[in-house]
């Protein structure tokens, strides 16, 4: 089912292809208030509602690309815009989401907006989710359920995309980077997610920045497809993603040969 969600992220991954971040930038955020207005349509569910799965984590995903956006495109108080909107949302909703490792979810979403939004407080942000996601731990019974779960994944979304492009449009953040080895510690397991991000983004965040281009996300991908060419760095490497056809090296619009 085709939502104006997902022709908002069509039209952002469209705009990333042509380098053209800013405009990424204004499309991601659009998705990001429809997703929180509506965050599946199909369903009807409540935005201010409780939710073991937490969709409404998609609005705060795509608000924290936006904010990466408009600060590779220069425009950094727009992302801080963004991130002070994003910070309030995911405070807002703890009052919704009443499960106590998504409420550390959303203390690591906002230490993520501190992040590309260029604020300050990021290392204690992070630190108080580490807290919160120890503290939660003894309230997760299957620490694998909750870490896949739409909530959770939306908040690994941002880092994964960010590091794309300095890793040659590879995975960069794999799931053991952002999870302990030990599910039996469901607290430890959990709060690896914001101490490899307190480590890792700020500077993943800075290289993107400093390199002006902000990969699309990885979604569908093949190697060495001689049936398209990127115009731009040659590569024989495909990524699909909303409906787009990109180069996996460099989220140019490849061509078919």
């Amino acid at each position: 089912m085709e939502t104006d969600a997902d022709d908002r992220i069509a039209a952002g991954v469209a705009a990333l292809s042509e380098r053209a971040e800013e405009r990424a930038g204004d499309e991601f955020t659009r998705t990001a208030w429809l997703s929180l207005a509506d965050p599946r349509p199909e369903s009807g569910l409540n935005p201010f509602a409780a939710d073991e799965r937490g969709w409404v984590g998609e609005g705060l995903r795509w608000l924290a690309v936006s904010a990466a956006a408009y600060r590779v495109a220069g425009r950094d108080a727009r992302a801080s815009r963004r991130g002070a909107e994003g910070i309030a949302v995911a405070r807002d909703l703890r009052t919704a989401l009443d499960a106590p490792a998504q409420r550390a979810c959303l203390d690591e979403f906002a230490a993520d907006f501190r992040v590309v939004a260029g604020m300050d407080g990021v290392e204690d942000a992070y630190r108080e989710a580490e807290d919160a996601y120890r503290e939660a731990g003894s309230a997760v019974d299957d620490p694998h359920r909750v870490a896949t779960s739409p909530l959770f994944r939306a908040a690994a979304a941002p880092i994964k995309q960010v590091a794309r492009g300095p890793a040659n449009g590879e995975i960069a953040v794999e799931w053991e980077d952002l999870h302990g080895p030990d599910p039996s510690s469901p607290g430890e397991f959990l709060a690896r997610r914001v101490s490899y991000k307190r480590r890792r983004f700020p500077s993943l965040l800075a290289r993107t920045v400093d390199a002006g281009r902000l990969a699309a996300p990885r979604g569908t991908t093949e190697y060495d497809n001689d049936t398209f060419r990127c115009p731009d760095c040659d590569a024989t490497d495909v990524n699909w993603f909303a409906g787009q056809v990109l180069c996996l090296r460099c989220s140019a619009p490849v061509e078919r040969r």
